[in-house]
């Protein structure tokens, strides 16, 4: 694995599950250090770590609950506590925005409570999580965030959740512009189908529904993690440095 991180430091939210843990794993193979920022779950995060530290890189854990108001902050008060012992410039060259919550109602099911909980955790927390960390954003840094693919495809039985992937794909199309005399590009990255702990209830269980999710993709299967982390790699990479403003579908072709 090339090392085309070496010297940066990454910040990945929802980092100790599923996408996010890929991805975090992923950025530390590429030699940047990584803080894998999660909301209860420290046994994971841990985990997260220590694979990391086991391939030869760096990272450490923060915990910072999204969805509340101040959230922001406190996710970076905890990054700048622990950032120094790793990179004693402190700062941030990669963050990945990728916390969510998904929401299965459909409208006539949809509470005002849920709406604001899922809009709180999918696009507040990114809003003002960019928005407190410019100031340790380093010029020629990435920012990525994690979409979906049901921003372009119709799924109304997750209507909310999927207006929130709309949200943050207009979010990075405005901070693209916001940002780019800085030369730091923004992009989002939408997933298809994937193989997580969110998805086995249905996915793992259920052979019918896994078939017709694989069909669903013109290249015949359902996504795993390392798919969408293999994406996030690149657009935080050197490679990447000419593309801005963009949502980068990532979900095997489906429904082309």
């Amino acid at each position: 694995m090339s090392r085309t991180l070496d010297g940066k430091v990454a910040l990945v939210t929802g980092g100790s599950r599923g996408i996010g843990r890929a991805i975090a794993e992923r950025l530390g193979r590429d030699g940047a250090v990584v803080a894998v920022a999660y909301a209860r779950d420290t046994a994971s995060a841990e985990e997260v770590v220590a694979r990391i530290r086991k391939d030869g890189g760096r990272a450490f854990a923060i915990r910072a609950e999204l969805g509340e108001h101040g959230d922001a902050v406190r996710l970076w008060d905890a990054f700048d506590a622990a950032v120094e012992e790793f990179a004693p410039a402190g700062g941030v060259d990669v963050l990945v925005n990728n916390a969510a919550i998904a929401t299965s109602s459909d409208l006539d099911g949809l509470t005002e409570e849920e709406l604001d909980r899922v809009f709180a955790v999918n696009v507040r927390a990114p809003f003002f999580i960019v928005k407190e960390g410019l100031g340790r954003l380093r010029d020629g840094g990435r920012i990525v965030n994690i979409s979906s693919g049901v921003a372009r495809i119709a799924l109304p039985r997750v209507i909310a959740y999927s207006s929130t992937k709309g949200a943050l794909d207009v979010f990075t199309l405005n901070l693209a512009k916001l940002l780019g005399p800085r030369g730091i590009t923004v992009n989002s990255v939408a997933p298809g189908y994937v193989d997580t702990d969110v998805n086995a209830g249905w996915l793992r269980t259920d052979p019918e529904a896994a078939a017709e999710a694989a069909a669903a993709a013109a290249l015949g299967r359902v996504g795993q993690p390392d798919d969408i982390a293999g994406v996030v790699a690149f657009l935080a990479s050197d490679d990447a440095r000419w593309v801005t403003g963009r949502v980068v579908d990532a979900t095997g072709g489906t429904a082309l």
